[in-house]
């Protein structure tokens, strides 16, 4: 396959958003998504090809439940509150935040490409209490302190340096005041870990921002116009992922 500038295009009027809400403004879909990553987000063949629980299992070398259930815990076991998804994920990371969800919480959920929004609600068609939006993770459309919890899992590696620091100053503004924001993402991994070595020629090619991850600190990106509370951090699978969890 190579770039199509029509593969992404969808029909945004016909997107029905699951719950009470809709976003009607399209957002633009980024430069770089389109160029680096429209293989794997963007084609129409992507979504037949990555959305199968195995395979994304299987790229997260069998740790994608373990991930998964670390950044869903953070929340709670019921979740009464307002949490926001930035970026739909592939697998069932969604529907498992969805049933963790009590009597008055919501879960709304941000992608900047309408073919991704698509597929999350083709999944989740029979949830309720779930609100999609189109917008960009890095010029979020949702008031300060607006939601109770953030979730950002496996999105910043995919983003220039620029764009990254846009997006976590963006989640950390939605995020209310004693409010948690969990990140999930690659970490460098500890120098007895072969992964140490083997994901570079892996990362490096299919993911050319990714290798910024391990050069740096999510808690060094974090606005420093917006005051935090506490900020945890722990690693995983020989240190090759991460969550971050940032409290306002």
């Amino acid at each position: 396959m190579s770039p199509d500038p029509t593969a992404a295009v969808v029909d945004v009027e016909s997107l029905q958003v699951i719950g009470a809400r809709r976003s009607l403004a399209p957002a633009t879909i980024p430069e770089y998504l389109q160029n680096t990553y429209w293989w794997a987000y963007l084609h129409p063949r992507a979504v037949h090809i990555f959305e199968r629980q195995w395979l994304v299992n299987l790229i997260l070398w069998g740790n994608f439940a373990r991930l998964r259930d670390a950044a869903l815990q953070e929340m709670g076991e019921v979740i009464d509150g307002r949490v926001l998804q930035v970026a739909c994920v592939y697998g069932d990371f969604t529907e498992h935040l969805v049933r963790r969800l009590g009597p008055v919480g919501s879960v709304d959920v941000i992608d900047v490409a309408p073919i991704q929004i698509k597929n999350l609600q083709t999944k989740l068609q029979h949830a309720q209490q779930v609100n999609t939006f189109l917008q960009d993770s890095s010029d979020l459309h949702f008031d300060d302190g607006s939601h109770d919890a953030v979730v950002v899992f496996f999105l910043l590696h995919e983003q220039p340096a620029d764009v990254r620091r846009k997006t976590i100053a963006e989640a950390l503004r939605v995020t209310k005041p004693g409010g948690k924001l969990v990140f999930v993402d690659y970490h460098k991994p500890v120098a007895s870990s072969p992964f140490r070595y083997l994901m570079v020629p892996v990362l490096t090619t299919l993911e050319p921002f990714a290798m910024d991850m391990w050069n740096g600190e999510i808690a060094d990106w974090l606005p420093r116009d917006l005051p935090v509370s506490k900020i945890e951090k722990q690693t995983y699978f020989g240190g090759l992922y991460q969550k971050v969890v940032v409290t306002r």
